[in-house]
């Protein structure tokens, strides 16, 4: 077995230039290769180094059109810097000490009753439960469109541990108090107004106040949540509740007050209907006797202009004008009593 040296001096030269390639070769492979990323149409990306994201120099969030949802304060507790954010396309490189943060920005739904950090909670997912005014354990059923912001991508990646988890309590809080503190609109108006406005108040059941005000319920969910978005970097697109159920201890009692609600509302607008009906009837029969009457009135009238014309012009047109009506009268009648004075 030649010796080392021996070795060294014969393969010295090739070996130190395998060597050089071997570790030019894991430099691409292992360096500049992976180095190379893309973005795709739905994602959004920020680049770190050495776990520092690059920032826009003396520009926060508290400059965004998204802050003014914000109560004035929480404008410095929810104040988080603007970073640089990738748009789609490529590739871009990095360097092994910096890291790609790759978000989805493409609208998601969730089921409002989903608990993120506890899966079993709500009846796993299924219903969201809600105390009303009146005391009744409810269920709400209903969905949640959200998508990450690209106005506050940092409190989404750097801020906060778990953003959706924040926004669904958020949003779950927020719902929970509007329908615990929910009054239906009071309508303004006449008399048909208010007996409905009495109707309603005697009937004193919330449940059916919000189901017929879901639309307002979904309305003020969506105006309120508006500031998720530079709270938690996470923006509430809508939120549809679908459906409010009563506990089922209660369903048959308010099925019977809803039954009752609905036939006397029915009585109501029949007998609404009716005096309207009546109304208008005696305002046409007015309307036809006021007309006679001044049909009877204008031709009384026009003989009576006629007969001061006649007597402007003297007894004598007068008296003939008496004698002309008489004769016509008198060829008109098939008989006529003539007084005789003896």
């Amino acid at each position: 077995m030649p010796p080392l040296a021996t070795l060294l001096e014969t393969f010295g030269p090739n070996l130190g230039s395998g060597l050089l390639l071997g570790l030019l070769g894991w430099v691409v492979l292992r360096v500049v290769l992976p180095g190379f990323y893309t973005v795709d149409q739905n994602e959004r990306a920020v680049l770190t180094t050495f776990g520092r994201a690059r920032r826009l120099p003396g520009r926060t969030t508290a400059e965004l059109p998204i802050a003014e949802a914000l109560r004035p304060d929480e404008r410095e507790r929810y104040q988080y810097p603007q970073v640089q954010v990738i748009r789609p396309g490529g590739p871009y490189f990095r360097w092994p000490w910096q890291t790609v943060h790759k978000i989805s920005v493409a609208v998601q739904t969730m089921n409002m009753a989903v608990d993120p950090e506890d899966a079993g909670a709500n009846q796993g997912g299924s219903i969201l439960e809600a105390v009303t005014k009146d005391q009744l354990n409810t269920g709400l059923t209903g969905d949640v469109r959200f998508r990450v912001s690209e106005q506050n991508l940092y409190a989404y990646l750097f801020a906060i541990k778990r953003p959706i988890a924040h926004v669904m309590g958020y949003f779950v809080s927020v719902l929970r108090q509007k329908i615990a503190s929910f009054e239906a609109p009071q309508a303004v108006g006449g008399e048909a107004s208010g007996m409905t406005l009495e109707l309603a108040q005697a009937e004193g059941i919330s449940i059916n106040d919000l189901r017929k005000n879901l639309r307002d319920i979904n309305q003020h969910m969506d105006q309120e949540c508006r500031s998720s978005e530079a709270r938690y970097g996470v923006a509430l697109d809508a939120s549809l509740i679908t459906s409010i159920d009563p506990p089922a201890e209660v369903e048959s009692a308010l099925a019977a007050i809803n039954t009752a609600h609905n036939h006397v509302s029915s009585d109501i607008s029949l007998a609404r209907a009716t005096a309207d009906q009546r109304i208008v009837q005696s305002r046409r029969a007015v309307e036809i006797e006021t007309l006679r009457a001044e049909a009877e009135v204008q031709p009384l009238q026009a003989l009576a202009a006629e007969l001061e014309q006649l007597r402007a012009n003297g007894p004598d047109a007068l008296r003939a004008y008496r004698r002309f009506i008489a004769l016509g009268l008198l060829d008109r009648a098939q008989q006529h009593v003539r007084e005789v004075r003896s």
